[in-house]
């Protein structure tokens, strides 16, 4: 059931939304719903708001409650009060400005690729908070629950590592904590979305299927090379999705390719003729590369090397990469804010074909 109640003063109209039967704090849906109204110019700038008893006294709410829901809006910089006097919209000299949280699991060169792409797409017409949380639970949980209240966005890349230090997507409390995020202030994108509940913003990721479908548009050549070897690390801090490893033994398996999975590359390979290496790590990329050169072989001829997420350097060096569009996830992500959609999307992913392979 939804609650309209009307505050007529005399210098604003504003009308209050309150959602009786939600568990978000009612001072919270205050804020959330003035501040809504502010940033899209129902609320007009540098006039006198409600006080707080008048408000109190028409919603039947403690003046608590309120004077919670507008220090919610000072600490936004969209009011400000004057003792004595009362709280006033922002005027011209201070422009209202959406305020989004951006959640990162790691400091990879990709990670920061969608951040700088949101935040040169978004420009001026947000405020922009960056937080490491380094694939862990309770660095993410604490960050949530301190800065909860002060965001009109909150746009997570949800990555975290087991007690085993292996991959996964969600834990039951990082998924506790997601779902106090009012729906219409949460954007996931990176991964998968279907573990949250509601009506929100998603640009994702599926790790199992785009290896699969990458690597079959590069299947013609792929079938010049009798082994295909994986490098996926498991060792890392950062651990890698195991859709990835899932994906590639279903398409080795369908398509009949014999296939290694190695945890790095190690000194002295063992090159057998007719071999393809799919690397992740930029480090076994490198190493892999020098002792292909070092016995003389030829990229694309005697050995196969394909790269997952591309960059300049590979471009330029004619490495065959398999990767997401980076750029065009941290695009996406802002053009949802800015245009305030509730948009499920699945993000690009392509095979770029080059002469290694």
């Amino acid at each position: 059931m939804r609650a309209e109640k009307e505050i007529t003063e005399k210098t604003t109209n504003i009308v209050v939304n309150i959602n009786k039967d939600s568990s978000v704090p009612k001072y919270i849906q205050i804020a959330d719903s003035i501040a809504k109204d502010i940033l899209n110019g129902k609320i007009k700038k540098e006039i006198r708001m409600p006080s707080i008893n008048e408000l109190s006294d028409s919603l039947s709410l403690s003046r608590d409650t309120i004077e919670k829901a507008y220090k919610i809006l000072r600490d936004r910089e969209l009011i400000f009060a004057v003792k004595g006097i009362g709280n006033f919209t922002m005027g011209n000299d201070s422009e209202s400005k959406i305020t989004v949280f951006f959640l990162i699991n790691k400091p990879s060169s990709y990670k920061m690729e969608v951040y700088n792409a949101f935040v040169n797409t978004i420009g001026s017409k947000a405020d922009v908070d960056m937080c490491l949380y380094y694939c862990e639970e309770r660095l993410f949980i604490n960050a949530l629950k301190k800065n909860s209240n002060s965001y009109n966005y909150f746009v997570i890349m949800p990555h975290f590592k087991s007690k085993a230090q292996n991959h996964v997507c969600y834990t039951p409390k990082v998924i506790k904590a997601i779902e106090t995020i009012p729906k219409e202030k949460l954007i996931i994108i990176d991964n998968s979305y279907t573990e949250i509940s509601g009506t929100f913003a998603a640009i994702y990721q599926d790790y199992k299927e785009d290896i699969i479908h990458a690597l079959e548009e590069g299947l013609e050549k792929l079938k010049k090379y009798k082994k295909i070897i994986l490098v996926y690390p498991t060792k890392l801090i950062f651990p890698y999705p195991t859709g990835i490893l899932v994906g590639f033994i279903k398409f080795c398996e369908q398509y009949g390719f014999e296939f290694e999975i190695l945890d790095e590359i190690y000194d002295d390979l063992e090159f057998e003729s007719n071999e393809a290496y799919i690397t992740i790590e930029e480090e076994d990329l490198v190493h892999l590369v020098q002792q292909i050169r070092e016995r003389n072989l030829v990229m694309g001829k005697d050995i196969g090397v394909i790269s997952y997420n591309e960059t300049p350097l590979k471009a330029l060096l004619g490495i065959t990469v398999i990767s997401t569009d980076f750029k065009g996830m941290g695009v996406a992500a802002a053009k949802l804010v800015l245009n305030n959609k509730k948009e499920i999307s699945k993000n690009p992913f392509n095979y770029i074909e080059r002469n290694s392979l």
